[in-house]
């Protein structure tokens, strides 16, 4: 089936938010002398269930000091409020990765409509686009907020099909997370993984192609992928 629209993972796709993510919560293990560890982060990239790195450090403290975990289980609001304002000034200077805007640029002078579907809350990634000043090239606007369940399942990829009223089999899926990989298979979609800094240390799942970064590709040689045998 030809490809008649891109759908955009955000975060480690379109901007690297996943480095400052991860270190802003290293940051806070690093205070109770505790490490965290890729392999132990690595179910949370790509959704918004797959791991809860506040309880994991309860459980690493639990194992050293009892009484030091119980403290740091009651102070979890104030705890992921000090994370948050780490996380928000990391990523304060981050730009738009390469090969997204050229990419963007090339659909909006085609007419082929583009979607964002994220397991990140609305507000950070509307955020995000409307920083960056890339909010009018999106038809839709999917994120966690708009489905029950997140990546790994398909519903984010199937809604944002459903927005822009095509049959997911001709929405292609740039994607740089195992989790989002998956979504997109599940969800009938062709998609192209593009892993980014923390993804990139991680096995990637098989896809339809592999690229290291946007900037390896442009819209055309995108569109012509539909001639390969996955695509038809």
């Amino acid at each position: 089936m030809e490809i008649a629209a891109l759908i955009f993972d955000f975060d480690g796709l379109m901007v690297d938010t996943e480095s400052p993510t991860l270190t802003s919560w290293q940051m806070v293990y690093t205070d109770y002398a505790l490490e965290l560890r890729l392999e132990d982060w690595a179910p949370a990239l790509g959704t918004n269930n797959g791991f809860d790195p506040h309880a994991h450090m309860v459980k690493l403290l639990n194992e050293r000091d009892p009484y030091q975990a119980v403290l740091v289980a009651a102070a979890r609001d104030e705890i992921l409020a000090r994370r948050d304002v780490l996380k928000h000034e990391l990523s304060a200077d981050l730009g738009l990765l390469p090969g997204v805007a050229e990419l963007l640029e090339a659909a909006a002078a085609e007419g082929m409509p583009c979607a964002v579907a994220s397991s990140s809350n609305r507000s950070w990634v509307e955020g995000w686009l409307g920083r960056l000043a890339v909010r009018h090239y999106f038809r839709a606007v999917l994120t966690a907020d708009d489905v029950r369940v997140t990546k790994p399942a398909p519903d984010l990829f199937l809604l944002a099909a459903a927005r822009l009223d095509l049959p997911p089999a001709a929405c292609l899926v740039l994607e740089d997370s195992p989790n989002g990989i998956h979504a997109a298979r599940a969800a009938g979609c062709p998609v192209v993984a593009v892993p980014g800094v923390v993804t990139g240390q991680l096995p990637i799942p098989p896809a339809d192609l592999h690229l290291t970064s946007l900037a390896d590709i442009d819209l055309l040689r995108l569109r012509t992928l539909r001639t390969k045998a996955w695509f038809q």
